[in-house]
């Protein structure tokens, strides 16, 4: 069964064509996050938030075929209200309570990585995450981003170029 007839299935109540849809994205949704966020507790709590919110709110969704510009458009939203409220509690805590929280047996290669995204600009790294994390292509990320997908292709273009760069 293709994906639109799951979203299909899934609007008219049926769950386990909606839990399909869950396994089939859970993977892209966590990834993105991941990176997005920096640490796989946020990212754990902003995926399962999206897809609560996709399951309260496909019942709104006019187009099946839109459902993953959809699902990660409800997941860029919700990764930026965890980012909001990182930098609110960095501004209230002192530093003594992160110090715990600093997980020793960080991947090198995931780390360098993130610093090889961090070096991007917001939108940028919007692009290279739903591009090589999620897989979406440069007409879906458009509708995500609001950027052209002639300019997507662009911008994703330069940005691998310059994290393979920095990466080098």
């Amino acid at each position: 069964m293709d994906e639109k007839e799951l979203v299909i299935r899934a609007k008219k109540g049926d769950i386990d064509a909606f839990c399909i849809l869950y396994d089939n994205y859970i993977r892209k949704l966590f990834n993105y996050a991941y990176y997005k966020l920096g640490n796989s507790e946020d990212a754990e709590d902003v995926v399962q938030d999206c897809m609560l919110t996709a399951f309260e709110q496909l019942g709104k969704l006019k187009n099946p075929k839109a459902f993953s510009s959809w699902l990660f458009t409800i997941l860029y939203h919700g990764c930026m209200s965890a980012i909001k409220e990182q930098i609110k509690q960095r501004n209230t805590c002192d530093i003594e309570d992160y110090a715990f929280s600093y997980n020793n047996t960080v991947d090198v290669e995931r780390e360098e990585l993130k610093q090889a995204l961090n070096r991007l600009s917001e939108d940028d790294r919007n692009i290279v995450l739903l591009s090589v994390v999620v897989g979406l292509n440069s007409k879906e990320i458009a509708k995500i981003t609001g950027f052209t997908a002639g300019n997507v292709r662009q911008r994703l273009s330069r940005s691998l170029s310059k994290m393979k760069r920095y990466l080098s």
